[in-house]
């Protein structure tokens, strides 16, 4: 039967990071976790050449933000997860957001008169089917989506209980999807 080796300890090299950026210490963090970080970016999803990207990111972000790290707060491997997975977050973000050369520039062609009527026919349909809702749901659905309000700035403004303002949502939803097909 195979011993396992026992998990070795890195808050001491962390922490040489941290007082005197003891560069020994740091290539130890990297040698072990540097492969490690690139595997879980790897199963959660990103390719080979991002994985390496974003894992040279994460080494680097723990080499400039040792100071950061509070053990009694985590372990240096939660520590170092967490950065990665911060990382792989905001490389998919930036890699879903448009480049600006995508965005088109100058005026917007003239929809097609079906479009237009389509869409009035649509609009005039939602505006009764919000009609038809109680009062309270129809001022909820207002604040939620013409008033850009969020679930929580709603219920501080009414005064009622978060899971109010989502329950009574999610049932004003339902009775427009009901009505609108």
């Amino acid at each position: 039967m195979k011993k396992t080796k026992p998990l070795k300890n890195w808050v001491k090299q962390l922490q040489q990071v941290q007082k005197s950026q003891d560069s020994k210490a740091f290539a130890e963090l990297f040698d072990y976790f540097a492969p490690r970080v690139k595997s879980f970016l790897i199963r959660s999803g990103a390719s080979n050449s991002m994985a390496e990207d974003c894992a040279q990111e994460v080494m680097a972000t723990v080499w400039l933000k040792a100071h950061l790290f509070d053990p009694s707060r985590a372990s240096v491997s939660t520590w170092i997860f967490t950065i990665a997975r911060n990382k792989n977050i905001d490389a998919l973000r930036k890699q879903r957001r448009p480049e600006p050369e995508d965005l088109t520039w100058g005026p917007e062609s003239e929809p097609e008169a079906a479009d237009i009527l389509t869409l009035q026919q649509e609009t005039e349909q939602l505006r009764l089917a919000m009609s038809a809702l109680p009062d309270a749901q129809q001022a909820l659905l207002q604040k939620a989506y013409f008033g850009d309000l969020s679930h929580r700035e709603i219920a501080i403004e009414t005064g009622l209980p978060l899971g109010t303002i989502k329950s009574r949502l999610r049932l004003a939803l339902d009775k427009l999807r009901q009505t609108m097909r």
